[in-house]
């Protein structure tokens, strides 16, 4: 299998894009336009003139140096991953370091394994057990398995964390499936809390809206949640986004497609007690950022939100409602736990990626670099 590599045009991007059931909104055009602080191309796998896979390759100066760069492929590239790796890979490494590439850091949209809401749940109970990888999974992956092997032996270095959250993307996430299933499937596997919250929420008299940038009220609304996620910023201890931000994904990516992005909003009597963003590449749902109120917590604001993003998806015919990330860990001591307690109350699943790997192309730069990120993270 002989595979060049090169640039794709926006639209080809795009056009590939749309004969997939799904890419990760990391990987699409707009994305390279959020990102503005990174130099950014999108990039063609051809066997012969077939293109068989495209990539969003965003690029990180090295300080000082400018002229080579980490590239970093995030949630991708898209294309068949049971093919070897070697094939396509070697190749598109190889184009990366001609064009002043010391790195590439690549996360491939492959899972490895995957466990029920139950056994989640039976796994925090058990004081036995501490993370995910000590439950044996309902499911294993051997595409997943083959790839973690191929990178590994090809001189690739694993980069997600032990707690799965890292300077990247999360190596494991909470998902809902939602393929064959309707509103009432849904909501009769989630489990008793959960359906209780909803239930209150509605009761409470708890309005959900959403809209966006093509419609009247986005610039008011878009704002209201800024406002929000700051304070929930101050309340969670992270530092927060900009607004300028959230107008650039929104503009880009509404762009790119009127279906793409949507704010959903959650009022009680007037007062804004949560607010949300969803993203939709097509058969794939998002659960992206959210903010909530500390005040009227007891409405449940933020259990009506996830139910109307969940019927959003169902109704945009979505194979899959994303949670996004999770921490691997199941001890009740561990101060993330929380975050899968109320996650796996939607009766998903918690699925392992094969991660975040590095390939130092220029191992002198790429030491240098790896050192200065060290010291940066102190």
């Amino acid at each position: 299998m002989s595979v060049t590599v090169r640039p794709l045009s926006t639209a080809e991007h795009l056009s590939f894009i749309r004969s997939r059931s799904s890419v990760s909104f990391l990987q699409t055009p707009a994305w390279a336009q959020v990102k503005t602080e990174w130099r950014s191309e999108s990039l063609g796998l051809f066997e012969g003139e077939e293109l068989i896979g495209a990539t969003l390759v965003l690029h990180r100066p090295v300080p000082r140096l400018k002229r080579y760069t980490l590239a970093y492929l995030p949630e991708g590239p898209s294309v068949d991953w049971t093919l070897p790796l070697a094939d396509w890979l070697d190749p598109l490494a190889e184009y990366l370091k001609r064009n002043g590439a010391f790195g590439v850091r690549m996360g491939p949209p492959v899972t490895t394994a995957s466990w029920s809401a139950d056994q989640v749940k039976q796994g925090i109970a058990d004081d036995g057990v501490g993370r995910l990888g000590d439950l044996v999974p309902s499911r294993r992956d051997p595409v997943g398995a083959r790839v973690v092997s191929q990178l590994r032996g090809a001189g690739w270095r694993l980069q997600s964390p032990e707690d799965g959250f890292g300077a990247g993307q999360p190596q494991y996430t909470f998902e809902i499936p939602l393929r064959g299933r309707s509103e009432d499937d849904v909501l009769a596997g989630m489990n008793q809390l959960w359906r209780r919250n909803i239930k209150k929420a509605a009761k409470e008299g708890v309005e959900v809206t959403s809209v966006t940038p093509a419609q009247d009220g986005f610039d008011q609304a878009l704002a209201a949640f800024h406002d929000l996620y700051v304070h929930t910023a101050e309340r969670d201890h992270f530092t927060p986004r900009p607004l300028s931000y959230f107008r650039t994904m929104f503009g880009a990516m509404s762009a790119e497609d009127p279906d793409r992005i949507t704010l959903f909003s959650a009022h009680h009597e007037g007062d804004l007690v949560a607010s949300t963003i969803l993203v939709r590449v097509g058969t794939h749902a998002w659960y992206s950022y959210g903010a909530s109120s500390t005040a009227k917590r007891e409405v449940r604001g933020s259990n009506a939100l996830q139910w109307a993003m969940i019927r959003h998806a169902i109704d945009a015919g979505c194979d899959v409602y994303d949670l996004r990330g999770i921490t691997p860990t199941l001890s009740a001591d561990d101060s993330h736990v929380g975050l899968i307690q109320f996650k796996v109350g939607t009766g998903g699943r918690a699925v392992e990626y094969v991660g975040e790997w590095d390939l130092p192309l220029r191992p002198m730069i790429y030491r240098a670099f790896d050192l200065y990120m060290r010291r940066r993270a102190r």
